[in-house]
């Protein structure tokens, strides 16, 4: 009969198989976003449409000579045929009624991770509406980790909402263009965050791996340089205080960047957060960095807070609107990682005294996290694609 530790154990390395294997709908860096900004409130309704011109180049091929450099004149040769991909992949809906959107001009805009075309879409709808529908589909046919970042700005309110794929159409009553609803979508934002980021997940994962262990740095009489904690108590207070103190790091940065006090570019944020991961995952087979693991938590929950920083800078949310979006976000992230720590640290716990917790799990989890965040470090540094996930 094969042992039940042994049995959770396997169950735990199955699971974490399982998490990289889900690389279809989970995110390990920025993912694909477009900006739709909706205005309502005026005597017509119209949208400014911010498309990556990287995404472009995927779908339409952009880079006509293929020497890697996208001109303005490529676009522009290309006008018709982006207008064309958007328009088809976008429809609104105000009060029961398809709006015609019209293409009237396209412009080039800088976000954090590079260069988007602007389409800018007239329509005759009236702005003054009670109801939006928005069906959006562009790119989730070959990425389904795109997602749409809408703003509806309704006179002087604003909601913001994400689309992602598989999401119904998107239907907006303007009379919830308030506070608490953007609180409570962004909690719900946070949340997904965390559960949907491979690189947050396994930072998260290498912080918890030794919670049930206590290390000795050089190996005892025994032969052994971890040995299990006695106690759940204090090590769950003590996971729970590494969870809360990263989520304070990563709002302090979050707030910096999004307020603009800091800022940082797209790519060496998510190289630093991938190595980041590769440090804490060999510090636990080699704990020689004199920091402890909330103090981890905490120097890269500063980095980690830059990471969603420059989509909420993208969006153009106001000032009010864009503390409230912080604040449910930060909440959402605090959330998201309490539930994963709910899940494992029981788990981990119940077989801490086995071996297969030591070396199969710890270890060799240790291992295999410091690999991959290794190798998506020199994907982010090398901007090249070595795994088809991350």
């Amino acid at each position: 009969m094969i042992d039940r530790n042994v049995t959770s154990g396997l169950r735990l390395l199955i699971a974490i198989g399982l998490l990289f294997a889900c690389g279809s709908s989970a995110l390990a860096h920025k993912p694909s976003d477009s900006y739709l900004r909706i205005n309502a409130g005026e005597e017509t309704l119209s949208v400014e449409w911010d498309i990556s011109i990287k995404d472009l180049d995927y779908v339409i091929g952009l880079d006509t000579d293929n020497n890697g450099e996208i001109t303005w004149g490529e676009v522009k040769a290309q006008q018709s045929a982006i207008v064309e991909h958007a328009l088809n992949r976008l429809s609104l809906t105000a009060d029961g009624t398809p709006c015609d959107l019209r293409f009237t001009k396209m412009l080039v805009s800088n976000h954090s991770d590079g260069a988007y075309v602007v389409l800018d879409l007239q329509s005759d709808s009236p702005g003054q509406i009670e109801q939006l529908k928005v069906d959006y589909s562009l790119f989730f046919e070959v990425d389904p980790t795109h997602r749409g970042l809408v703003l509806l700005r309704n006179g002087d309110s604003e909601l913001t909402r994400v689309i992602c794929y598989n999401d119904p159409p998107l239907e907006i009553m303007t009379a919830e263009t308030g506070f608490a609803q953007t609180l409570k979508h962004y909690i719900r934002e946070g949340v997904w965050h965390i559960w949907i980021g491979y690189d947050h997940i396994l930072f998260l994962v290498s912080l918890l791996l030794p919670a049930v262990l206590i290390g000795f740095g050089e190996p005892t009489e025994s032969g052994k340089r971890w040995e299990p904690v006695e106690k759940f108590n204090p090590a769950f207070r003590n996971i729970l205080k590494i969870v809360t103190v990263f989520t304070i790091a990563h709002s302090i940065t979050l707030w910096l960047a999004v307020m603009g006090y800091v800022s940082l570019p797209s790519w060496i944020v998510e190289a630093v957060i991938a190595f980041s991961i590769v440090v804490t995952a060999c510090n636990n087979l080699y704990p020689i960095l004199p920091i402890k693991g909330w103090a981890f938590a905490f120097v890269f929950g500063l980095v980690h807070g830059f990471g969603f920083a420059n989509v909420l800078v993208d969006l153009g949310l106001s000032s009010m609107t864009l503390g409230v979006s912080l604040l449910g976000f930060n909440i959402g992230v605090e959330l998201g990682q309490l539930a994963i720590v709910v899940v494992v640290m029981p788990l981990i716990w119940s077989i801490r005294n086995t071996q297969t917790y030591r070396y199969g799990v710890f270890c060799a989890g240790s291992l295999l996290i410091a690999v991959l965040a290794g190798i998506w470090t020199i994907e982010r540094v090398s901007d090249v694609v070595i795994l088809p996930i991350g």
